[in-house]
């Protein structure tokens, strides 16, 4: 054993990223490695169009204060004991070791499909960070309903973001983690700005008149459902899904020293999911006494949500610069997870240029407003179908022993696709998303069920088809 573990801390993969091996001792990283990235990744992008949700869907303050504080919690949790707890024992990307589970064939699928979505979500913030850059040149914004681009300054932008972004993905995994290191305490820094200036212009003075500003709820907006305490609760816990019990970040903590570096995804909950969250909403809750919303209001239409122009109207060009850098360190991530995703089908071709392929599909993403303007909806979606096949590595690295099944059952008994993996995550997407339209269940209250349901079939099916 540790002649087998010197010799795996002298092999060093072409790319330096291990993507086949377990990563070396020499190469570990310490908590604060974590922490900027997590600040950093998810006090970014994605919460210049979250924050707004909560007004448009006319939660009430409990609700969202409240709810918000347990459904971080629970996001938290599921990184330390899950994900973080599983990639310090194994040191796998989730890509390998789902390999190593349901064969090659199998995994393909799961693999092209969780990358071209991480390009799609990578797509939606550098379309962020666009609407920050087009702001000197008085480019007309997109709107909710929009899903084409809108015109050459547009797509110019784009581009040149997209191109930027995809140069240090492709750096890999100590790039990326310097890039967030550098430009979290930035972003952050803009959040508590913004906020504190939306709170001045919304002539807030005191808790009471700040818990006023959402009080007992309101009517959702039109086009939007209401949100209760447990909308709150369950979208905040899951809103990252594919990442924790998703096991997705099996391929960032597999570089830490310990299973407590789990921990560190804290900052990026209540710095990114709590504050920068409210700090959004308040931004957008100035805009609404705008004459220009109270416009799309009275014509029965939600009002646009542009993070540059909001974060542009409290704290000027600063504001323009945090949009900027808030998209490029939820993207810069998100690229280099898909491009370990398209290097598991196709491992002969580097990860550079596996991660220059996903930004650059990322890019083309980013012409399609659509997908900045549905990012809740899709980020629901997203994390329902993929979170299910989590449950396969959770279950088994936790029960093999128990049930009696066996480990890395593909790998063992060299077969490329592993039906009782196909079957289990089948069985219960299929169920619970028929549940979900056909009784109009929101999409993330069945996300838990689905998963769990997921995990324990592929118990009973790999007893049952298991040769041992």
């Amino acid at each position: 054993m540790i002649d087998q573990a010197n010799n795996e801390e002298q092999k060093v993969a072409p790319s330096g990223e291990f993507e086949r091996e377990p990563v070396p001792k020499s190469k570990l990283k310490s908590w604060k490695s974590f922490l900027g990235m997590y600040a950093g990744e998810h006090a970014a992008g994605t919460e210049f169009m979250i924050g707004p949700l909560f007004l448009t869907a006319g939660v009430s303050a409990f609700d969202l204060i409240i709810g918000l504080l347990l459904g971080n919690l629970l996001a938290v949790l599921s990184w330390r004991y899950l994900t973080a707890q599983i990639a310090v024992e194994n040191r796998l990307t989730l890509y390998y070791q789902l390999e190593r589970i349901c064969g090659k064939k199998l995994v393909i699928g799961y693999n092209l499909a969780n990358g071209i979505l991480f390009c799609f979500l990578a797509g939606a913030m550098i379309t962020v960070s666009a609407t920050a850059v087009g702001v000197p040149f008085d480019m007309e914004m997109p709107k909710l309903t929009d899903t084409m681009p809108n015109g050459a300054t547009w797509v110019i932008i784009v581009i040149v973001i997209g191109s930027v972004i995809s140069l240090i993905a492709s750096k890999g995994y100590d790039t990326v983690s310097k890039a967030a290191n550098w430009m979290s305490p930035v972003i952050v820094l803009a959040f508590i700005a913004c906020g504190a200036v939306a709170l001045g212009q919304l002539g807030v003075g005191s808790f009471t008149d700040f818990w006023n500003i959402w009080g007992e709820g309101s009517d959702p907006f039109p086009g939007q459902i209401k949100y209760t305490f447990w909308h709150v609760v369950i979208w905040s816990w899951f809103a990252n899904a594919a990442m924790h019990i998703g096991m997705s970040d099996l391929s960032v903590f597999r570089f830490a020293q310990r299973p407590s570096a789990g921990w560190t995804t804290a900052a990026g909950m209540y710095v990114g999911h709590y504050m920068a969250w409210i700090a959004a909403a308040l931004l957008y809750a100035v805009y609404l006494k705008s004459p220009e919303a109270q416009a799309f209001l009275s014509n029965g239409e939600a009002p646009p949500v542009a993070p540059g122009p909001l974060a542009n109207n409290a704290i000027g060009i600063f504001g323009i610069i945090a949009v900027v850098l808030a998209g490029w360190t939820t993207a810069n991530p998100t690229i280099y997870r898909a491009g370990l995703a398209f290097q598991a089908i196709i491992p002969k071709v580097s990860t550079f240029w596996v991660t220059i392929i996903a930004g650059t599909i990322a890019t083309v993403a980013g012409l399609f407003p659509a997908f900045a303007m549905k990012l809740l909806g899709f980020v629901a979606l997203y994390g329902f179908i993929l979170a299910p096949f989590g449950a396969i590595i959770v279950f088994e690295h936790f029960f093999h022993s128990k049930v009696g099944i066996v480990k890395n059952y593909a790998e063992t008994a060299n077969i490329q696709f592993n039906k009782s993996v196909f079957l289990a995550w089948a069985i219960s997407f299929g169920l619970f998303y028929f549940i979900s339209i056909q009784f109009d269940v929101f999409l993330s209250f069945v996300t838990l069920p689905a998963w769990l349901l997921c995990g324990a079939l592929f118990l009973v099916l790999s007893k049952k088809f298991q040769k041992n």
